[in-house]
């Protein structure tokens, strides 16, 4: 099993920031999604945080992760977004890092994102709101 702990603060401390030039706003955006993660992961391990392994992060469970921010949590198709494109990142770090995982990683990978609900195609559908000339702007 591969420790998660030395790979995550590689990610968070060095790539982000010195590497790919991330501002400090982003750096800790990916910490709080990678936090909520590891927190949820934790829960269903019955371990602690620091005890998961990168092989626990697998498709399956961050699919539930993902689900569980929308449905549990209530957040915003554009939340759970951010939050999969934090761990994205991560594990296309991961993938000169960590060839073992090469597979896992691949899963991972291939969760898309969710279309969020346009807001300009939600004011298009309410002809009592947006008439004339204001409705053809918004089309």
């Amino acid at each position: 099993m591969t420790a998660l702990a030395p790979h995550i603060e590689a990610f968070l401390r060095e790539h982000l920031s010195q590497h790919r030039g991330a501002s400090q706003h982003t750096c800790d955006s990916y910490a709080y999604s990678f936090q909520r993660l590891f927190e949820f992961a934790a829960r269903r391990f019955k371990t602690t945080p620091s005890a998961l392994k990168l092989e626990q992060l697998d498709a399956e469970l961050i699919g539930a992760f993902l689900k569980d921010l929308e449905e549990k949590r209530r957040n915003s198709p554009d939340t759970r977004n951010t939050r999969l494109a934090a761990i994205r990142s991560f594990f296309r770090f991961l993938e000169h890092r960590v060839p073992d995982a090469l597979e896992q990683i691949r899963r991972v990978l291939a969760i898309p994102f969710k279309r969020p609900v346009s807001r300009i195609h939600g004011l298009a559908q309410a002809p009592a709101v947006c008439q004339g000339r204001d409705r053809a702007r918004v089309q």
